[in-house]
């Protein structure tokens, strides 16, 4: 069985300059498979390394993530701050457009809500990664 090779480590430098947008249009409603795993890998890390560097709160993207869940990719959307801070909320819903575009349902809106369920988690490793004095 010819199994691809793990893809080098990226740093969060390099998982800064990814394109999120793109790997939302293209990750939500993929099966699993590539695109996915792309979504809820490097996707969800660089967009954990953006949020974090502009100061988001974890608890902010969960909050964001059970409206999406309660609500739809399209309501959060419409939100007039859907995260604390101009930067963030100008960036995340560019990422919830990508996600109102795709006819993918409510199975869309779950898999965004569960992907960005996963990049809080991540801010709150980074975050609990610093406090204790590591390298992040």
């Amino acid at each position: 069985m010819n199994e691809a090779p793990h893809p080098p480590d990226r740093t969060d430098d390099e998982l800064a300059l990814l394109d999120i947008t793109v790997l939302l249009r293209y990750g939500l409603t993929a099966d699993p498979g590539p695109r996915r795993t792309a979504l809820f890998g490097d996707g969800a890390a660089a967009a954990a390394v953006v949020l974090d560097r502009l100061g988001t709160e974890p608890r902010s993207v969960a909050f964001l993530a059970d409206t999406v869940r309660a609500g739809g990719l399209a309501h959060a959307a419409e939100l007039p701050e859907p995260l604390p801070g101009r930067e963030a909320a100008v960036l995340v819903r560019e990422w919830l457009l990508a996600g109102t575009e795709l006819v993918g349902g409510i199975d869309a809106d779950d898999t965004a809500a569960t992907w960005l369920r996963a990049v809080a988690t991540i801010i709150e490793l980074k975050q609990l990664t610093r406090a204790r004095g590591r390298r992040t």
